[in-house]
């Protein structure tokens, strides 16, 4: 499928801020609320994106729709070897063959714990520079990972997941990674699942907290 750049852009958008209203749309994109919503209406066509059915009223009565990501808008950003990894990883999580899916598991963490703890100790960075960092890494695997501060500490954001079908196949590899940023993160900071894209929330989401000693 193609698409513009200004689509592409939406689609992120959407992907990684949820629902939204097309002027709001338009003032990220630099754009016309008319260019928005003609480059939205196409994307609607080719079955990417959707208004929402029940549309919230401003002050003076005129309803906002509020665009998002179908199914397939969704599927956009999936894995293209996806099959061909579920199929091993259910072959594999046949009870006979448990052990050797968890070696798998383990051997992955240990690679990514070695891939990113080279990057997150080149020098001396405290909790929010680890997470700007770590953001940054995980997003040039795919994950669309961002950081919001918090009064109490921060959110760590996963906006897509590019193992969610091996994830769904086995919860195993969502362990792992929640152990991963532990691992990386350090004692003194707690972290706390809030979102969880395979229990139905639209992403992951971590709120990470600095431990008081």
């Amino acid at each position: 499928m193609d698409f513009s750049a200004s689509q592409l852009t939406l689609l992120d958008r959407l992907k990684s801020r949820g629902p939204q209203s097309v002027k709001i749309l338009a003032n990220q994109l630099g754009m016309t609320t008319m260019g928005a919503r003609q480059h939205l209406q196409d994307l609607a066509t080719k079955g990417y994106v959707k208004t929402t059915a029940n549309a919230e009223k401003q002050t003076r009565g005129r309803p906002v729709h509020y665009w998002s990501l179908t199914q397939q808008g969704h599927s956009h950003y999936q894995d293209g070897h996806k099959d061909i990894a579920i199929e091993l990883i259910n072959l594999l999580n046949l009870d006979e063959n448990t052990a050797l899916l968890d070696t798998l598991i383990r051997n992955r963490s240990q690679q990514q714990h070695s891939s990113y703890e080279g990057s997150l100790t080149k020098e001396p960075l405290n909790t929010a520079d680890q997470l700007k960092k770590l953001a940054q890494l995980r997003s040039d695997e795919g994950y669309m990972a961002e950081v919001r501060l918090l009064p109490d500490g921060w959110l760590f954001i996963e906006n897509h997941c590019p193992i969610a079908s091996a994830a769904e196949a086995c919860s195993g590899f969502c362990q792992s990674e929640r152990d991963l940023f532990q691992q990386l993160l350090g004692p003194d900071v707690k972290i706390d699942q809030v979102d969880h894209l395979l229990s139905g929330a639209r992403r992951c989401t971590f709120k990470v907290k600095q431990q008081i000693a």
